[in-house]
């Protein structure tokens, strides 16, 4: 029989990954839309995409780094506590696993040994997972996910960066949008199948927001925009 496959392992670096290929593909290309609505030559377009491409990556490898490590230390000053607790109050730790597992369906005689026998073989581990929610598959580590997020941040802003490179002046627009959209549900697509979920509400999802912030880019680059050659 074939063992099932799981995807919860990739949670950390996937999350971070998707993120900053969608905001790469999407903050670059409503910047450029933003600024070709109001502008008639090509050098403040590219100049726009490469300065948000490179403030994008470094935001987001920032922002992510910042974020993660703010969790990290919210899980060790969890762990610090219920490890400090195990060693001053081991039979109320031991009653409190106790009614985790009652609640989760075990009588008591039986979820009284589960505990017992967890806490012999591991009990600040035990109580993290069960009690905390914390195990090495979810712990947050914020170098991967500052990495995973800038290095997708790029990938993603260079594609629009290529398209305001080469795309005619006059119809910057709509070539931004036609492929930002393509490049989105590729992205989805590609989110989807790592993640083992579905194809086609990851592509709409992306999709439809992504068409919502380019118009708004585009509207706000045609009300306040000041035409330049």
């Amino acid at each position: 029989m074939e063992i099932e496959k799981h995807y919860i392992n990739r949670s950390g670096w996937l999350r971070a990954a998707v993120l900053g290929a969608n905001d790469g593909i999407l903050s670059t290309t409503s910047l450029v839309i933003g600024v070709a609505a109001a502008s008639t030559s090509r050098e403040p377009i590219l100049l726009a995409a490469v300065a948000g491409l490179v403030a994008g990556a470094l935001s987001m490898a920032a922002g992510e780094y910042v974020s993660v490590s703010s969790q990290s230390d919210i899980e060790s000053a969890d762990l610090k506590r219920e490890s400090y607790a195990l060693d001053n109050m081991p039979d109320e730790e031991l009653e409190e696993l106790i009614d985790i597992y009652i609640q989760r369906g075990l009588n008591r005689e039986l979820a009284k040994e589960v505990a017992t026998q967890l806490t012999a073989h591991n009990a600040l581990e035990t109580h993290a997972r069960d009690e905390l929610g914390i195990n090495e598959i979810t712990q947050a580590n914020p170098l991967t996910a500052a990495f995973a997020s800038a290095t997708s941040f790029i990938i993603g802003g260079l594609l629009p960066l290529l398209v305001a490179i080469f795309a005619p002046i006059k119809e910057m627009i709509f070539f931004q949008y036609g492929f930002s959209i393509l490049f989105l549900a590729l992205s989805g697509v590609l989110a989807a199948k790592a993640g083992g979920s579905h194809t086609i509400k990851a592509v709409l999802r992306i999709c439809i927001w992504g068409t919502f912030a380019m118009g708004a880019s585009a509207l706000v680059g045609y009300l306040f925009g000041v035409q330049t050659n």
